[in-house]
């Protein structure tokens, strides 16, 4: 039967507590569970548990006194917690864990346990006090809250995983279709070239193979697209280095250089088309008539972010300005002219002297 007025045992501790000091009183009345141990008796057992603590376990104080606090234990306990518990009291030193215990009708319980060692005045342990709490609910609360966190982490992880799933298939598919388009462009502009040759009008065929140098500067555009990582945008310093050098290739000028220097400069896909079309046309232009008569010279590219707008730069050592053909004229400028609306870039034409460059600036973004 439970004891009501047990803190009269505290006095068999050697202690100078008794029933009037205010302390004893509140470690007597006090509704968290605790107990006093004797380590200078064999296997430290329990020598004052307070009313509170046979409340928590069920246990009658005449069951518990005498007895080492691991008949609290079961078959679930923490034996890793119990072994920490362990080192504390070897090492004479306070610890607080969370064991999994159990009452005298079997039911479990987390019990908040704080130990701590008690020395005299000689620094000597004398006695080890330990305060319990019931923590049952807050440990459940954790259990539920990890176990949630855990199945949102797995949801996460499972649609993360359908949706790289879903980029890659649709990165594929793009990448198909920039693949398949270029071989289409490629195609066509194989057959208009056999058509060409049967073409004995000079104005008539001069013309057709400038159709085709569009053909093959859209078809550039879709094979750096295709061998892009990132199907929503692009290099347009590397794009721009790749349609320049496919364009003089295309003249058969050897006599002609290409010069770069070039930053990687990322651009939404959107502008690709746009963009290599307009520098098809510059390219050709100085090609035709910077170069013209056989004239041998430099093609320099430069590409550079500014701010929030990219440049690309292309010059020429030819001609110059005192050219009147410089700029294109006819489909080309108009061409230049709507192209550049449509990715908000600005075209300059200026004096490089010698020679010609032409300055393209167009924000990044859309």
């Amino acid at each position: 039967m439970k004891q009501r007025d047990d803190w009269h045992l505290t006095e068999a501790l050697g202690y100078e507590h008794g029933r009037a000091d205010p302390f004893a009183a509140a470690v007597r009345a006090t509704r968290m569970p605790m107990v006093i141990t004797d380590p200078a008796q064999t296997d430290n057992p329990i020598v004052f548990c307070n009313e509170a603590f046979q409340t928590l376990s069920g246990y009658d104080r005449s069951e518990i006194i005498g007895r080492n606090c691991r008949f609290l234990q079961g078959p679930d306990t923490d034996r890793e917690q119990v072994a920490k518990v362990r080192q504390a009291i070897d090492a004479q030193t306070d610890i607080a864990v969370d064991l999994l215990n159990y009452r005298k009708d079997g039911s479990a319980f987390w019990n908040a346990l704080y130990l701590s060692p008690v020395r005299n005045d000689a620094g000597k342990v004398v006695f080890f006090f330990a305060s319990q709490l019931d923590v049952t609910d807050r440990v459940k609360a954790q259990t539920i809250i990890s176990k949630q966190k855990l199945l949102v982490e797995q949801e996460v992880e499972a649609r993360t995983s359908d949706l790289e799933a879903a980029l890659d298939a649709k990165t594929l598919l793009l990448h198909e279709v920039d693949h398949r388009v270029k071989n289409n462009l490629t195609m066509i502009g194989s057959l208009l070239r056999l058509q060409a040759r049967s073409i004995s009008d000079p104005a008539v065929s001069s013309k057709l193979e400038t159709m085709l140098e569009r053909v093959d500067a859209l078809a550039t555009v879709h094979r750096r697209l295709y061998q892009s990582d990132d199907v929503t945008r692009f290099d347009v310093g590397a794009f721009t280095e790749n349609l320049i050098s496919d364009v003089v290739g295309a003249s058969r000028r050897d006599d002609i250089k290409l010069v770069s220097n070039i930053s990687q400069i990322e651009v939404p896909s959107s502008k690709a088309a746009s963009l290599g079309l307009i520098l098809n046309e510059i390219a050709t232009n100085a090609i035709k008539h910077a170069f013209a008569d056989g004239r041998a010279g430099t093609i320099s590219v430069r590409t550079a972010l500014e701010g929030n707008n990219a440049l690309i730069e292309i010059t020429d050592d030819g001609h110059g300005l005192a050219s009147n053909d410089v700029q294109p004229d006819g489909i080309g400028k108009m061409l230049i002219s709507r192209l550049a609306k449509q990715v908000r870039a600005d075209v300059m034409w200026s004096d490089a002297a010698p020679g010609v460059r032409v300055s393209l600036s167009f924000p990044v973004d859309d």
